[in-house]
C-alpha cells in the first residue's frame, strides 16, 4: 500500500512542495485555540496542532463537544493538525470521519505521550509496547484519512533503536510524515533528545521525518535542518519560551536577542494572551490559571525567578501590575 492509496486517490501534505515546515507542538493544556491564534497572528509558524484529543470507544460521539468547539475555532491562516489519542480502531476511524466531515483536513496519531493511558487500556507512548495493535490502528485510521495522516512517536519504549522495528509498521501504514521525539517513553522528558536518531531515522527512509524534542534555540534549530536530513522541525517550549523562534529561525528576525528585547518580547506574548484566555476561559480566575500553566512550561532558566512572582499573583490587576513591572514592553 503505498501513501497514495487513501479514499481521495491523492496525498495531500500539510506544507508546501519543498517548504522545510516549522510546527508549533501540541502540548497537553496550552495549544488551546487562543494560544494558536495568537501564534499564527504574530509569529508565523507553517501549521499548528491541537492538544492531543481523546477518542472514546465507550460513547457514540468519539470526541468531545467541547473539543470540537476548540477546533472549529481557528483561524485559516495556516493548516491546523487533530492530534488523536485513543487505542480502539473502529473508534479513532469514526472520529477521524467526523473530524473530517467538520472540515479537518490533517490527522495525528499521539504514539509518544509518557502518560498515556485510559481507563479502558493503553495508549499514547504505551502502545509502542503493542506493535501488533498499533498496526491495526493505523491501517483503519489510512482507510478513512483523505487528508494527511501522520504520526507523532518517542524513538522507543525503554529502547532508543526501537524506531527501526517501528519505521516498517510506518511504512507499511503509509502514514505521510512522522514526527519523532528522539527519547523513549521511559523517560519521559528526563535526559536530552538524541536528535543523531531524528538523523538516522530521515535517512533509513522516504517518508519526511519532522524533528521534536528540546529545540530551544534558532541556532539548534539551524543545525538541525542543515546537518540532519530531517524534512522540518516541531517546536515546543521553545517557542513559549521565545515566541518569535520561528521568524529566528527563517532569517526575518534577528538570530540572536540581548537579554532586555527577549524580556520585552515575552511580555508582549504574555500581554497578548491575556484578553484572550479571559474571554476564552470565561472570567478571571480560569483564565489566570491557565496563563499560569503557560509559565510553568517556559525553559529559561534566568527567568524562573521572575515568572515566578508572576505565578504567585492572585488576581489579574496583580498579574497585570507584575508582568508590567518584570516584563516591560
Amino acid at each position: 500500500m503505498s501513501a497514495k492509496d487513501n479514499l481521495s486517490g491523492d496525498t495531500v501534505l500539510p506544507w508546501s512542495v519543498g517548504q522545510r515546515p516549522l510546527m508549533l507542538a501540541p502540548m497537553q493544556g496550552l495549544t488551546n485555540s487562543a494560544l494558536r491564534r495568537l501564534y499564527l497572528q504574530k509569529y508565523q509558524p507553517d501549521l499548528v496542532f491541537t492538544e492531543f484529543v481523546r477518542v472514546q470507544a465507550q460513547t457514540r460521539k468519539r470526541v468531545a463537544k467541547n473539543e470540537l468547539s476548540d477546533m472549529q475555532d481557528h483561524s485559516a491562516v495556516a493548516p491546523l493538525v487533530v492530534q488523536l489519542i485513543g487505542n480502539d480502531p473502529e473508534a479513532l476511524a469514526d472520529a477521524a470521519l467526523l473530524l473530517q466531515a467538520q472540515g479537518i483536513q490533517h490527522i495525528n496519531l499521539n504514539l509518544g505521550c509518557p502518560y498515556g493511558r485510559m481507563t479502558t487500556g493503553a495508549t499514547g507512548g504505551e502502545l509502542l509496547r503493542q506493535p501488533q495493535r498499533l498496526a491495526l490502528m493505523l491501517k483503519a485510521l489510512r482507510r478513512v484519512c483523505r487528508g494527511s495522516f501522520s504520526v507523532k512517536c518517542r524513538a522507543g519504549y525503554e529502547d532508543l533503536l526501537q524506531w527501526q522495528s517501528l519505521l516498517p509498521l510506518f511504512e507499511e501504514s503509509a502514514v505521510d510524515f512522522i514526527v519523532l521525539h528522539p527519547r523513549t517513553v521511559a523517560q519521559r522528558y528526563n535526559g536530552t533528545a538524541d536528535h543523531r536518531i531524528s538523523a538516522a531515522m530521515a535517512a533509513a527512509t522516504s517518508l519526511p521525518v519532522i524533528a521534536n524534542g528540546d529545540i530551544n534555540s534558532p541556532q539548534a534549530a539551524r543545525t538541525l535542518l542543515t546537518r540532519t536530513g530531517v524534512a522540518g522541525l516541531m517546536i515546543g517550549r521553545g517557542a513559549l519560551a521565545d515566541p518569535m523562534i520561528f521568524q529566528r529561525i527563517r532569517g526575518t528576525a534577528p538570530l540572536e536577542v540581548d537579554p532586555a528585547q527577549r524580556r520585552r518580547d515575552l511580555g508582549l506574548f504574555i500581554g497578548d494572551l491575556w484578553p484572550d484566555y479571559l474571554q476564552k476561559f470565561c472570567g478571571e480566575r480560569q483564565a489566570l490559571m491557565k496563563i499560569k500553566d503557560v509559565l510553568n512550561f517556559i525553559p529559561d532558566v534566568d527567568l524562573q525567578r521572575d515568572l515566578g512572582k508572576l505565578k504567585r499573583t492572585t488576581s489579574g490587576a496583580a498579574f497585570l501590575a507584575r508582568l508590567q513591572h518584570t516584563f516591560p514592553v
